[in-house]
């Protein structure tokens, strides 16, 4: 702005000066016309009073001026510069026309070079002759050229004094313009001129301030939101670039740090990934799968629309891996429950349709009666074990919670299997307090039972089966036998639907293979946790814990 402003002035003062100078040399020029004009004037009007005819004309010859006497018929008689008798007839000649028509006339005629003007000041005598009085000056232009390095002399001062001028008038105007303050502006203490739009400044200030806050707020929110996701959230532009994300999406996919201008698919270059990220820039939403640290995660990939263009993609990479899991488990109990109904059924089935086809002799239906019946009670156990544990999984229960004493529910899981252990030659005890638990009988007893019933299954002939209960902060009951034990490899996979360590022991004594999975489930319905210790050939040791919500009672 200020080279600007110093240019301004400069032109402006060169112009001037240009302007002063032709005015100047005018104003010279029409002064010194008209001085010339009224000398030449007073010359001829001199001459006019004294020629009174018959004079000697030479005594005019020395005068300055050049001085022509005409005769009344156009003969020139007397120049004091030229030879009067070649010269031509003058009453053609536009002074001597007007001075005989008016008595006197001025004429200035312009040569052909232009570089001097010649001025004629005639007069009419009384017996017709005319006096002509005349000389030349020089024009302006000629005046220029015979003035020139002077006025160059003049010029260049003229041109420095204003630079110099220019340069500190520029400063001075823009220094208070430099010195605004456009956050905020004094307007009273700027120029008036430009305080509209100052004024302006100041309320695009307040509305770029309140923008900047809305959007800090904004980022700050949406920082807080992201950084606070489980999921992991990537943006990245049309080139891959990494524009946003969030430490989630670190985690995941096992980067340290993100460097500036990184390009998302070196994050993660499984061929998945790698398909969802250009498919989403390609315009389409992807999913995919991603398999990282024994972990599986979805990743969901969008593209972003701008005015119909594909700007980038936004990246959601969340944990599937319970999702799978209870996927699997889901596929496991379907095919499990379906080979587990089909067995009794299937034995059901062929010795109902001996009977009917008359193969059965009459002596053997007791005996193959007895088969059915014994099949049917599996099945109406498992089918039993399954609607338990399905009203488990969904906290489907209409039973209210009630004070129980949890040593009067393991006596009666006692009585219940004694007829089987005393089958083993298996010894029963409950020791511990008596402890009074609030939960849902019908489940605790459940457990308990289940508990007790696994440790006679898988014990030994003459072994030992002792529930011992222990009251607190929590209730714990602990099941201990001294039986076959549960391999090293198993003892995690336990509780699941099902499962079973020894296949063989399993389809001799019988069972669901849900009793333990019922256990599990109703230690959750309870906020508990039940535990397995085993050693193989020595025994397990099976702890249900049970937390009381409000201290011991």
């Amino acid at each position: 702005m200020t080279k600007r402003i110093f240019l301004g002035s400069l032109v402006v003062a060169l112009v001037a000066i240009v302007a002063s100078l032709a005015l100047s040399l005018s104003a010279i020029y029409n002064s010194m016309r008209k001085t010339t004009v009224m000398q030449l004037s007073e010359e001829a009007e001199l001459l006019s009073i004294t020629l009174t005819g018959g004079e000697n004309y030479e005594r005019f010859s020395s005068m300055e001026n050049r001085i022509t006497i005409v005769a009344e018929d156009g003969k020139v008689i007397f120049d004091n510069v030229a030879d009067e008798t070649g010269m031509e007839n003058h009453n053609d000649r536009e002074e001597i026309i007007a001075a005989r028509k008016n008595g006197n006339a001025t004429v200035t005629r312009i040569s052909s070079t232009l570089s001097e003007n010649t001025i004629y000041c005639a007069r009419e005598l009384e017996d017709g002759r005319v006096v002509r009085v005349s000389c030349s000056q020089h024009t302006p232009f000629s005046m220029l050229l015979s003035l020139w390095w002077e006025i160059l002399l003049v010029v260049i001062a003229a041109v420095i004094i204003s630079a110099v001028l220019a340069t500190a008038v520029a400063k001075k105007i823009v220094k208070p313009i430099n010195e605004i303050d456009l956050k905020e502006p004094d307007i009273d203490e700027s120029y008036t001129e430009i305080a509209p739009l100052l004024h302006r400044l100041n309320e695009q200030n307040k509305e770029i301030s309140a923008k900047i806050e809305e959007l800090s707020r904004s980022r700050t929110e949406f920082a807080l939101i992201t950084e606070n996701m489980s999921e992991g959230f990537i943006i990245a532009d049309r080139h891959t670039e990494i524009l946003s994300y969030n430490t989630a999406a670190l985690n995941i996919l096992g980067a340290d740090n993100v460097a500036e201008k990184q390009s998302v698919l070196t994050l993660n270059r499984s061929p998945n990934f790698l398909e969802a990220i250009e498919s989403a820039l390609k315009g389409d939403r992807c999913e995919r799968t991603l398999e990282i640290s024994e972990k599986t995660y979805g990743v969901i990939a969008n593209p972003v629309r701008i005015d119909g263009g594909i700007t980038g993609a936004v990246i959601i990479i969340f944990d599937t891996t319970e999702r799978e899991q209870r996927d699997r488990l889901r596929r496991e109990f379907t095919s499990n429950v379906s080979h587990e109904l089909k067995t009794p059924l299937t034995s059901i089935y062929g010795i109902s349709d001996m009977i009917c086809g008359g193969i059965v002799k009459p002596e053997d239906i007791g005996g193959f009666a007895k088969n059915i019946r014994d099949e049917s009670g599996r099945l109406i156990t498992l089918i039993e074990d399954i609607i338990k544990l399905s009203q488990l999984d969904e906290n489907n229960f209409t039973d209210r919670r009630e004070k129980v004493n949890i040593a009067e529910l393991a006596r009666l899981a006692v009585s219940r299997l004694s007829s089987i252990a005393d089958r083993s030659g298996i010894t029963l005890t409950v020791s511990g307090d008596e402890a009074v638990y609030e939960g849902i009988p019908s489940v605790l007893e459940e457990m308990i039972y289940n508990l007790l019933d696994n440790a006679v299954k898988y014990n030994k002939a003459g072994g030992k089966a002792e529930i011992n209960i222990k009251d607190g902060d929590n209730v714990v009951i602990t099941v201990k036998d001294t039986g076959i034990g549960i391999p090293a490899d198993s003892i995690d996979r336990v509780f699941e639907r099902f499962f079973r360590a020894d296949k063989s022991h399993s389809r001799r004594i019988g069972g669901t293979g849900l009793g333990l999975s019922i256990v599990k489930h109703g230690a959750q319905l309870h906020g508990g946790s039940v535990s397995a210790e085993s050693a193989e050939g020595i025994g397990t040791t099976m702890t249900l814990v049970l937390p009381r919500k409000t201290g011991k009672k």
